[in-house]
């Protein structure tokens, strides 16, 4: 399958993207002490299903899962980097969330995630949100013609070292388009000059996963999905859907 999308091809996948990300602003709107995952779950579910889209993580099952995974979207909280499980936690005031969501429309997808904190918010916590959002911009930026791969992850990678920050040991971004997850990853550290060249109707999913205390490494959960920074520390999460076009980088992951 071609990497390579054509106009109109990207077009659909930013009515996708549209879907997911009114999807994420409706659950951070919802998201309260004493909401429970679950609830955002279902929530989310509901509005990816009255736009006329299909939710792209609820019954996903790559190789190495041995179950689908059970949500419309992934809640992590706290530890959690990413693909937590929408249960039936209740917020509690302060909790760290990172919400990701994926969506289809007419066999195309759009994949995209956010992170903020309920409640009363610790400072430490928002310096890590920003710095988070910060090197997904970088990223972007760096999402033109011309330049190599490691050009993008050397600039993510980049935001996050120097503020002290992890990066999820060996995760990182994805090439998106018929499915949610494909051909090339996007490393979120790297060397310049290094990897593929960035073409024009390229679409990747850029996505920073920062970890509070400067340490990479993680450890599955007992349901099998989650993953948790191995030195308790918080992180968080955030990821847009990018096309690599003529006039720059162009982000369908938006309202």
């Amino acid at each position: 399958m071609s990497m390579i999308k054509n106009p109109q091809e990207i077009g659909l996948m930013r009515e996708a993207g549209r879907v997911v990300a009114n999807t994420l602003a409706a659950v951070r709107a919802a998201a309260a002490v004493g909401v429970s995952l679950k609830e955002l779950d279902e929530l989310a579910a509901e509005s990816i299903s009255e736009a006329g889209a299909t939710p792209a993580f609820l019954n996903y099952r790559p190789r190495w899962a041995s179950v689908p995974f059970p949500g419309a979207i992934c809640t992590s909280v706290n530890d959690a980097v990413v693909h937590g499980i929408p249960n039936g936690y209740r917020l509690e005031d302060g909790d760290l969330l990172s919400v990701d969501c994926g969506a289809f429309v007419e066999g195309w997808c759009g994949d995209a995630a956010v992170s903020f904190v309920v409640g009363t918010a610790d400072p430490a916590d928002l310096e890590l949100i920003a710095a988070t959002d910060a090197a997904l911009a970088r990223g972007i930026e760096m999402a033109r013609i011309g330049n190599k791969m490691g050009d993008l992850a050397y600039a993510i990678g980049g935001v996050a070292r120097r503020a002290g920050y992890g990066l999820l040991a060996h995760h990182g971004g994805h090439g998106i388009g018929r499915t949610m997850h494909a051909e090339p990853p996007v490393p979120n550290d790297g060397r310049p000059g290094r990897g593929i060249k960035l073409t024009e109707g390229l679409v990747i999913a850029i996505e920073p996963m920062l970890i509070l205390g400067g340490k990479d490494d993680y450890y599955h959960d007992e349901d099998e999905w989650t993953l948790r920074s191995a030195n308790g520390r918080r992180a968080a999460h955030s990821e847009h859907t990018v096309a690599i076009t003529a006039e720059g980088p162009v982000i369908l992951t938006l309202p």
